[in-house]
């Protein structure tokens, strides 16, 4: 079983930048799609970014493209969310899940799994 960390969240001010990262100390992500996604309270948790960590394919919301960037680094079995010109609408709690997807990236957050604890982004006005 995937066993997913998240890690970086923060208190930034509105057009500052965070990292994001996650990690796995499981199997690794071979063989699938690594999501972020984001849930503020009271609302259903949305998809942020995926990547396919076989081909490194990308696909972003609509609401973050131009400012978020999808990575991974391959050695260190991690993905990265670099989030650039965050908005206090950015703000939630962000989580990291897999899709047993090669290569398509879902934008449907019920097509994720394993998540892991959540790390709080907070972008203050």
């Amino acid at each position: 079983q995937v066993q997913l960390v998240e890690s970086g969240g923060g208190l930034v001010q509105a057009g500052g930048s965070l990292r994001l990262s996650c990690t796995t100390s499981g199997p690794g992500f071979s063989g699938l799609v690594v999501g972020w996604l984001r849930q503020v309270p009271g609302k259903e948790r949305e998809f942020v970014a995926g990547i396919s960590w076989m081909f490194g394919n990308t696909h972003y919301a609509d609401s973050v493209k131009g400012r978020f960037t999808i990575s991974r680094d391959i050695a260190k079995n991690t993905v990265f969310l670099q989030m650039n010109s965050l908005e206090p609408e950015d703000t939630a709690d962000y989580y990291c899940g897999v899709d047993q997807s090669i290569s398509e990236i879902s934008p449907f957050s019920y097509m994720y799994h394993y998540w892991g604890q959540g790390t709080q982004v907070t972008v203050s006005s």
